[in-house]
């Protein structure tokens, strides 16, 4: 292909048939109806970028297709490009970075991503545009049903996503933009350009200069026209600084104080299968830090470390680092292996995350930017690309239903703005979860309560705001009033149930909570009877230490007593 590594491709391909997705409420299903027919009035073409004139199959209409450059062919802007070429736009796509489908390009540190997980909204968006493609990727992906939660002692607890058996996937990054890019290729009207670094737009003519890469190590500079430019180059968006010279747009970023490392847990030694549950994804929460493990197909385990800057530079050499390892996540030392803990730490960069926001994301009909270009996210809450790929969607839905395409961006930042930084400072938020809430009783109680009221009490409304976010096409903007509600009448609800289950305990000599320091009784593996005090609960386990000082972990369904007299003979309800 050589290192201007231009394609373009002959076969056939063009305009695919009408696509209709599975909303999760009926108020959405008509906005996907028709989106890749052809517009009932014809858009001129803005740029001098050569077009042809073609009728459709009745004769009823005529179309002159448009030139769309989307700069970026990682995940999102590779969907874009599918989007306007199955929508009949010509399409060319420009990339910094050489074919990553390429193997020698498959080791730059760049392409290196904490791996996704892809849920409703990314599906919604890859399925509107190909839904056959959309299932091919899913059987390369990974269920996880839910979080589990390693403690220090290797004890695990399962944490479900969903009271109605959802779940997201594990999606390796690579391998999902491989398939976007392979199907680009078998469409006659786009082209895919590697190597090509954008230098400059000039808006109002409608034109951008990419400098392209060559294969003598010289550079040339390669002069482009469209109709639309569409950014989706990432959160140091070229297409973004350059689009700033033309419209006053609001910016403002976010480095946090922890960075992320990479490891890898391989496959058992000797049977080569998972080493831990693939079906979940594993969280080993310290409060300030955590390690974090998703499935691969290879049946390894991606792996990262988030941690404050300080702590990573605490960590001096080899024995420093397996100390830590051993006094943190001494299950991770066996699963992963010394030798290989080291070479991960020393190979692999400490990467900072970013938290960007920026408003609007267009310029009149000329240019518009797509995923983190205009909304980088810390990743904690999986949502970075499935948003992008809702941007996508929605995007293409104004373009299809509004009179014109200054209409359709005008609207797409106004619409797509206010959901972006709700998710945005919604990621931001569950980091402190992910490494602390999870481990938390009260956090754990709220979830059952909701839970508890979404499946049996529909009528109610209420839903965890994980469910909304991650297994609902709901506008993230929509997700946080409706949270809002939900609280006043939980908080309404719950006193009255406390009021009242705490009344029915003082009679019955229970306890609603069981808190930290409390004495209780409870009934050992052998069916004994035995007194010790509440130290922590996690996953339906309460850790109770014994007289001895010993720890064991007891099944809350096992504590059989809740309230006893300390050694003093006075009585204990509660606890500290």
């Amino acid at each position: 292909m050589g290192n201007e590594q231009s394609t373009q491709r002959a076969k056939a391909g063009g305009a695919g048939p009408d696509v209709v997705f599975s909303p999760t409420s009926p108020k959405e299903k008509h906005k996907s109806k028709g989106l890749f027919k052809r517009p009932k009035k014809s858009r001129r073409s803005n740029s001098a970028a050569p077009t042809t004139l073609s009728g459709s199959s009745d004769g009823a209409t005529i179309y002159e297709p448009q030139k769309a450059v989307v700069i970026g062919a990682g995940p999102v802007g590779s969907l874009a490009a599918l989007y306007f070429a199955k929508g009949g736009w010509q399409v060319t796509v420009y990339e910094l970075r050489g074919d990553l489908r390429n193997p020698e390009n498959r080791s730059l540190n760049f392409t290196k991503s904490i791996n996704l997980a892809i849920s409703e909204r990314g599906i919604n968006g890859l399925r509107t545009v190909d839904p056959e493609l959309t299932e091919s990727i899913l059987e390369e992906a990974i269920p996880m049903h839910g979080r589990m939660i390693h403690d220090k002692k290797g004890r695990q607890s399962s944490q479900k996503y969903d009271v109605h058996k959802r779940f997201i996937r594990s999606i390796d990054r690579s391998g999902l933009n491989e398939r976007l890019l392979d199907e680009l290729d078998r469409m006659n009207n786009v082209e895919l350009k590697f190597n090509h670094s954008l230098k400059s737009l000039s808006l109002e003519k409608n034109e951008a200069v990419f400098e392209r890469r060559l294969g003598s190590g010289d550079y040339e500079n390669v002069r482009v026209q469209a109709d639309l430019f569409i950014g989706a180059d990432g959160a140091h968006s070229q297409t973004r600084r350059q689009m700033m010279k033309y419209v006053r747009l609001n910016y403002s970023q976010e480095y946090i104080d922890s960075l992320w490392c990479e490891f890898t847990i391989p496959p058992h030694p000797e049977t080569g299968d998972f080493q831990l549950d693939p079906n979940h994804l594993h969280i080993w929460p310290r409060q300030k830090f955590m390690f974090i493990a998703l499935p691969n197909q290879d049946r390894s385990f991606t792996c990262t470390l988030f941690m404050p800057e300080d702590m990573f530079k605490d960590i001096v050499g080899p024995e420093a680092l397996l100390g830590f390892f051993r006094k943190e996540f001494p299950d991770v030392v066996s699963l992963a292996g010394e030798e290989n803990l080291i070479g991960d730490y020393l190979k692999n960069q400490k990467l900072p995350l970013i938290s960007l926001k920026c408003n609007p994301y267009h310029y009149r009909n000329k240019c518009v930017i797509l995923g983190d270009a205009s909304h980088a996210m810390v990743p904690f809450y999986g949502q970075g690309m499935n948003c992008g790929f809702e941007d996508v969607r929605v995007l293409w839905e104004h373009i299809c239903n509004d009179a014109t395409l200054t209409e359709a961006l005008d609207n797409y930042t106004a619409e797509r703005h206010p959901d972006c930084v709700v998710i945005n400072d919604l990621a931001m938020n569950n980091y402190v979860e992910m490494r602390a809430s999870v481990t938390s009783s009260s956090y754990l109680l709220k979830k059952h309560f909701q839970e508890f009221l979404y499946s049996w009490f529909p009528c109610f409304g209420v839903r965890t705001l994980y469910s909304m976010i991650s297994f609902s096409n709901i506008r993230y903007s929509e997700v946080m009033k409706r949270v809002k509600r939900q609280e006043r009448v939980l908080g309404a609800m719950g006193t009255v149930i406390m009021l009242g289950a705490t009344g029915a305990a003082g009679r019955i000599g229970f306890d609603v909570v069981i808190h930290t320091n409390t004495h209780v009784t409870f009934t050992n593996s052998a069916g004994s009877a035995e007194v010790g005090v509440v130290k922590s609960f996690s996953g339906g386990q309460y850790t109770i230490e014994l007289k001895n000082g010993n720890h064991v972990s007891v099944p809350e369904g096992n504590v059989a007593q809740l309230k006893v007299s300390d050694p003093t003979g006075c009585p204990v309800v509660g606890g500290q």
